[in-house]
């Protein structure tokens, strides 16, 4: 079956998640490795208040290593998908997944880019849901200061910029919910050009590698792509870019793809991919107990 994995970014978060895996000896090792690099403990924070962990130089690592590890457990078990994608963050737990960058590599990666999101200021994101597009791309278009930044289906997305252009929009556009979003800043906007240059600089002094698994980028939904150069140039630009996720759900369902796995906390994206992509099976693994589901499911006809 021709699967891809898929894996989650910021808003995916939740209390209690990654616990289960606590017994798992490759679970061990990656929440000790994770310590030394972070400074502080993965399952702390998944065990704290939702606020502690919902702040971004926290929910970053802790997304990337949980579904690092799930990753970890299913190759060990002899699966492994066709192609990969994340939603924002969730690109660097693709590129471990597909072999560009080791777990340690990934995570000093995640690491600093989510204390320079953290640290970022003015402009704010906001969550449209049910609206006409038409009519929000034309206000787009004739604001300046704000961008479609997360286009994750028809009917659901994030707008982001400065602050005064995103409630311009919001209150001219009609729509069922307009949520304002709890981070620091217009992330995916080009008012990250500062924090991006300085991302830049870190991901300059890291070597990746060809792609041992064809990767789908947010900037380039519509070209797998498994080049180091590529991927490198293409995560440099990911801060400022919008996140294509609607593209890449339209890409998998006409591409061959029959199967879609969310692999880390919640179900965010398959939800999404559900909306654009209705004919891929999906699949959640978010936990031990639903990979050993999965395990059970599939009895061998997903592994390599």
């Amino acid at each position: 079956m021709q699967t891809a994995w898929v894996f989650p970014g910021q808003g995916s978060q939740a209390v209690g998640m990654g616990i289960d895996l606590l017994g798992q000896e490759i679970a061990q090792e990656k929440f000790q490795e994770a310590k030394k690099i972070l400074g502080w403990a993965i399952a702390d924070k998944c065990q704290g208040e939702l606020s502690e962990l919902s702040k971004t130089q926290f929910t970053q690592p802790c997304l990337y290593v949980i579904s690092a590890i799930l990753i970890d457990i299913l190759k060990s078990k002899g699966y492994s998908p066709q192609i990969v994608t994340g939603h924002s963050l969730g690109e660097f737990t693709a590129l471990y997944c597909a072999e560009v960058a080791d777990f340690a590599t990934g995570l000093e990666l995640v690491k600093e880019r989510s204390l320079l999101m953290s640290k970022a200021t003015g402009g704010g994101m906001t969550a449209l849901i049910g609206f006409d597009r038409t009519q929000l791309e034309s206000l787009i278009a004739k604001t300046e200061g704000v961008i479609l930044a997360n286009d994750n289906s028809a009917d659901q997305v994030v707008i982001s910029g400065m602050m005064d252009a995103v409630k311009q929009v919001c209150d001219q556009l009609k729509a069922k919910r307009a949520i304002p979003l709890p981070v620091s800043g217009a992330f995916h906007s080009p008012m990250m050009a500062d924090v991006a240059v300085e991302f830049a600089q870190v991901l300059a002094k890291v070597e990746f590698k060809d792609a041992k698994i064809a990767i789908l980028s947010n900037l380039q939904p519509h070209q797998p792509l498994t080049s180091a150069i590529e991927l490198k140039e293409l995560t440099i630009q990911q801060m400022t870019s919008p996140v294509r996720w609607r593209e890449i759900c339209l890409y998998l369902q006409s591409s061959g793809y029959e199967q879609a796995i969310e692999i880390g906390s919640g179900k965010v994206l398959t939800g999404l991919i559900k909306r654009t992509a209705s004919n891929l099976k999906l699949v959640n693994v978010s936990n031990l107990t639903q990979l050993e589901e999965y395990v059970f499911a599939s009895d061998g006809s997903d592994q390599d």
